[in-house]
């Protein structure tokens, strides 16, 4: 099971604290309305606060974030200086998600201000405590507890520690695959049934099984006697999509007559639930109970147990004419929020999770025709419809579009069932800095996205600043996510972060390289002057393949001087085979300089891949690149071609052969290494 594939939890002691410095900003094309101005007036929240309290002291809190939004909203049309909302300490558990748009911004240059008040822990939760907990029988290792009705969530935490679904593997091969499913081996699945009696809601997971970098999976949506029906159109999506390979390799099920691919495991079964599985757990959908295996050492008497029930906790949505803009964030956890995707949906009706590349996803009833690379289909399959049509992000937990100078700064993301944070399309010198994200379901955090390659102006993500951030132990459940991932973007800076412990790949930029398969330019876009720089990347690649410490694929931009940069970053410990700094398909205009790698795979090179030049007007047989000045070990990767600079690189056999003035730069910089000895905030009491 995909979170028990990659679970090395690992909680230290570091509070996260307000953020000492706000950067004022004013968003270009935003005009403040005459309104009664509003000067360094400060609103007070608390979980025991009330709504009916002014909220101008902290002796008289409001009680909930929509109030404070309100109280806000009547303040800062005209601001003389930041209007400030202080959190008490305490879990904040919300029934709806904190909604933001032009109208929550600062004014005149001004930011809004949601921070922790002094030594305040503030944790904003989309989750319902589960209590009442008792064995299912005498002696069983099985607990059970009553959740509320209709409770639909994919995720449950017990005393702050992500549980995993109950799962396993085939009882039995299945045979026979076809456009359906598969026509054999289902006898024993068919026959499984939840405690209340209701069918289970099983969920094939195919690890590596659309490419050796994915994660995808399939809900069973019924059985026809020993035949299993897959759930459409996820299986459609993942046998039939018009991928890259000729011979249909890695992107097609189906396409290999002789295979019967079979599940690497089984999901959400309660019939796996036994005194073997500790710290696994099921909802039965009938009765909206959920049972669980406690670990050694819980007890269910006094243990938090969080079901997260909100997809999101906050989310703002501007428009490319009025974005939301000067928001700043301090010093506050956003924690346990799931996303359902359509998994709830009913028998036979789901896109599932029919992975591509980065946690994107086929979706939609003609997603594998109309989606992605609709106009270069391998030779055994008909061609997509065009015009392009982007593949499908996974949501972020805490998610903004067409925004301007937001701020995350000393905040946490965890437990999050989705991606963490995602700063999506238009998102503008927006900043995350000194913040922690761990333990998310998917991405930990997106810029930008691929549905808009041709994006300008206020459409494009751009001048986006993420550093000295610690990103670790994610993602969890859908593997082939990355730490920190960018998909269109222009003129960001990822600096300084620490990122360690991943499944697949650290950072990955840019998007749209796979045409060069068919020998096709890749897809144009906006990118451009994107920079990845001193970043300390260690223990990645744990779990999946052909990826690395730092991916890029596509056009990077339109020269070696305002393509993409990736330089001063120390990468280390990788755990699986791929290319340290991979250069992938389309990778065009890419300079790779002064990095340091080392304690390597045995099948990993430095850097790598060269590949063709495809782009209109290209000048050189292959993709333009300069590698220059780096230091590696277990190989430099592809030699010198034409396009290609290779130069001034020295081999090691020691990372103590690697200068100083890069390794003592690389990582979270002076200020920020109080992050590595981080802790979560303190658990809520049962009732809280």
């Amino acid at each position: 099971m995909r979170v028990l594939a990659f679970s090395r939890l690992r909680w230290k002691a570091w509070v996260l604290a307000p953020c000492a410095v706000l950067v004022a900003g004013t968003a270009a094309g935003v005009t403040a309305q005459p309104a009664a101005a509003a000067s360094g007036v400060t609103f007070y929240v608390s979980p025991t606060g009330n709504d009916a309290n002014p909220g101008t002291s902290s002796s008289a809190p409001v009680k909930t974030l929509q109030r404070a939004q309100a109280l806000v909203r009547g303040v800062s049309s005209d601001m003389t200086a930041d209007v400030t909302v202080r959190l008490a300490d305490g879990f904040y558990r919300m029934t709806s998600p904190l909604s933001l748009t032009a109208a929550d911004s600062g004014t005149n240059g001004f930011n809004v201000v949601w921070t922790a008040i002094p030594g305040a822990r503030p944790v904003l939760a989309g989750s319902d405590q589960v209590t009442g907990w008792k064995q299912m029988s005498a002696g069983s290792p099985i607990w059970v507890a009553q959740a509320p009705s209709g409770l639909k969530t994919m995720q449950l935490y017990v005393n702050g520690t992500r549980a995993a679904i109950a799962h396993g593997t085939l009882p039995n091969p299945l045979t026979g695959q076809d456009s359906t499913g598969y026509s054999g081996g289902g006898s024993t699945l068919a026959g499984w049934h939840d405690p209340s009696g209701a069918s289970p809601n099983l969920i094939f997971v195919y690890q590596r099984g659309l490419g050796a970098w994915t994660d995808p999976s399939c809900p069973v949506a019924g059985f026809s006697s020993a035949a299993v029906i897959m759930a459409q159109p996820c299986w459609t999506n993942s046998t039939t999509r018009a991928g890259s390979f000729p011979d249909g390799r890695a992107y097609n099920l189906v396409g290999r007559s002789s295979i019967t691919e079979q599940p690497t495991s089984v999901e959400n079964a309660f019939q796996f639930l036994s005194a073997s599985t500790p710290g696994q757990w099921f909802l039965d959908q009938g009765s909206s109970k959920i049972y669980y295996v406690p670990r050694p050492g819980e007890d269910m008497f006094t243990a938090d147990v969080e079901a997260p029930v909100l997809q999101q906790l906050v989310v703002g949505n501007g428009t490319a004419s009025a974005p939301v803009h000067n928001i700043v964030f301090s010093g506050l956890q956003f924690s346990y929020a799931t996303w359902l995707g359509d998994t709830f949906q009913g028998q036979g009706s789901s896109n599932g999770f029919s992975e591509i590349q980065a946690n994107y996803q086929v979706t939609g009833a003609n997603g594998a025709a109309s989606q992605g690379l609709c106009h270069i289909p391998p030779s055994s399959y008909t061609k997509g419809t065009c015009p392009y049509g982007a593949w499908t992000q996974v949501p972020g937990n805490i998610s903004f579009t067409y925004d301007q100078h937001i701020q995350f700064a000393g905040d946490a993301f965890m437990h999050l069932g989705a991606a963490g944070l995602t700063l999506g399309d238009g998102s503008q010198n927006d900043t995350v800095r000194g913040s922690v994200v761990t333990d998310t379901s998917g991405n930990g955090i997106q810029l930008g996205n691929v549905d808009m390659p041709a994006a300008t102006g206020a459409w494009q993500a751009s001048r986006n600043v993420v550093e000295d951030n610690r990103v670790f132990d994610t993602p969890v459940e859908f593997l082939g996510g990355i730490a920190i991932d960018s998909g269109y973007t222009a003129r960001d800076t990822i600096s300084h972060n620490q990122i360690d412990h991943t499944p697949y790949t650290a950072i990955s930029m840019d998007w749209g390289g796979w045409p060069d398969k068919e020998k096709e330019a890749p897809q144009p876009n906006f990118s451009q002057g994107n920079s990845i720089s001193d970043n300390l990347i260690f223990n990645f690649m744990s779990t999946l393949n052909d990826g690395g410490a730092i991916y890029t694929q596509g056009i990077t931009g339109t020269s070696l001087a305002n393509g993409e940069h990736v330089t001063g970053n120390v990468m280390h410990d990788m755990t699986d085979e791929g290319h340290v700094v991979y250069t992938d398909n389309g990778c065009t205009f890419e300079t790779i300089s002064g990095n340091a790698m080392y304690n390597l795979a045995s099948t990993a090179v430095a850097w790598a891949s060269r590949h063709h030049d495809y782009e209109p007007g290209a000048t050189t047989t292959d993709d333009p690149t300069t590698v220059t000045g780096n230091y590696w070990e277990n190989g430099a990767g592809n030699s010198t071609a034409d396009g290609v600079t290779v130069s001034g690189n020295t081999a090691i056999t020691s990372p103590s052969q690697i200068p100083s003035s890069i390794t003592s730069n690389a990582g979270l910089q002076p200020g920020y290494t109080s992050l590595e000895s981080w802790t979560q905030a303190p658990l809520p009491p049962l009732g809280a």
